[in-house]
């Protein structure tokens, strides 16, 4: 019963974490009001990246990259430069884009390998994640609890962060929202773009 309080601690935690706006939700979302499978693939590659930070957490990585400067920084600025770079792609799609055109070309659909493989990007260049389960597990977890737990730990992280992201792409890849959508895509494609950017500025210029 112990461990099992602290689980639902822990997993309360991370859906709030989940559900702050930030990368995660614009890389998701820009592509799922364009294809749906697109939105959800990503959003796989994101929880993949993200259960790999957990487990690195947990074997002290976490605590490790926190002290190691240079790592962490370069991590943290790769993260930025790749969060600038699909910004830009998006803002640049946006203003060649004719008047009600219904596609974003900096976030059309792609194949299941290419858009995981950039929801995986996003989350594991955000070395963000690695201190904050870090600091969550040594905060919530006991010192010396069953491996099981660890186990249960990385699992409800993998599972929330993906049902999460995939019901934000379910969501915003609805008909209706589309059609809204579609009668304003330049706006939020420049919006997208530019949230993009501004969140790869703010992750570069952060310590």
């Amino acid at each position: 019963m112990e461990h099992l309080t602290q689980l639902l601690t822990l997993s309360g935690i991370v859906l709030l974490a989940c559900a702050s706006p930030g990368p995660d939700f614009v890389a998701v979302t820009s592509h799922a009001l364009n294809d749906r499978r697109s939105g959800m693939v990503v959003g796989l590659g994101i929880a993949c990246a993200v259960v790999l930070w957990a487990a690195l957490a947990i074997l002290g990585f976490g605590l490790l990259i926190r002290e190691m400067f240079w790592l962490y920084e370069t991590i943290r600025l790769a993260g930025a430069a790749y969060l600038v770079y699909l910004g830009a792609r998006m803002l640049i799609g946006a203003f060649k884009a004719g008047p009600g055109t219904p596609r974003v070309h900096g976030a059309a659909a792609l194949a299941p390998m290419q858009a995981w493989r950039q929801g995986f990007m996003v989350g594991i260049t955000n070395p963000k994640t690695a201190t904050f389960f870090a600091t969550l597990f040594v905060t919530v977890l006991p010192a010396h609890a069953p491996a099981w737990v660890y186990v249960s730990v990385v699992a409800l992280v993998g599972l929330i962060t993906a049902a999460w992201l995939c019901a934000l792409a379910a969501f915003f890849s609805a008909g209706r929202v589309r059609a809204v959508y579609a009668r304003i895509s330049r706006a939020i494609d420049a919006l997208m773009g530019a949230a993009l950017v501004a969140l790869g500025i703010r992750l570069a210029t952060s310590r």
